[in-house]
C-alpha cells in the first residue's frame, strides 16, 4: 500500500512541476530550488517543542492549504497564488514520497504514514 501511495504522490509531483513550468513566472533556476524547499520553514516550530513543531510543519505541508491557494489563484486570476499552491503540492508530494508525512505532536518521526 505504501508503494501505491508513493506512486500517487509521484503523479501529483510531476503534474505540479508541469504546471509550474507552464505558469508565466520567470525566475532563475536556483530560486525555483530554494522556493521548492521553502515549506520546510515549518520545521522551525520544533525548536519550541514537538506540539508547536507538528502544527507549523503540518500547516506548511497540508494539501488543503495548497488547494486554497490554487482556488484563490484561479478565482482572483493571480499567477503568484497559483505558483504558491502548485509549489506546496509539489513539495508536499515530494516529502511524502520520501516518507515524511504529516506529523503527530508526540514525535517528529511519527507521521500519518507511520514511523519513519
Amino acid at each position: 500500500m505504501k508503494n501505491l501511495i508513493k506512486l500517487e504522490e509521484l503523479g501529483i509531483l510531476v503534474v505540479s512541476i508541469f504546471f509550474l513550468y507552464k505558469l508565466n513566472i520567470h525566475l532563475s533556476w536556483w530560486l525555483y530550488i530554494i522556493l521548492f524547499f521553502s515549506p520546510d520553514i515549518g520545521m522551525i516550530g520544533y525548536l519550541i517543542n514537538t506540539k508547536v513543531g507538528a502544527y507549523t510543519y503540518n500547516f506548511f505541508h497540508h494539501k488543503a492549504i495548497a488547494s486554497t491557494l490554487l482556488i484563490l489563484g484561479v478565482v482572483l486570476p493571480n499567477d503568484y497564488l497559483l505558483f504558491a499552491g502548485l509549489l506546496m503540492f509539489a513539495h508536499s508530494s515530494f516529502d511524502r514520497i520520501l516518507g515524511y508525512g504529516l506529523k503527530y505532536s508526540d514525535d517528529f518521526k511519527h507521521t500519518n504514514l507511520g514511523f519513519m
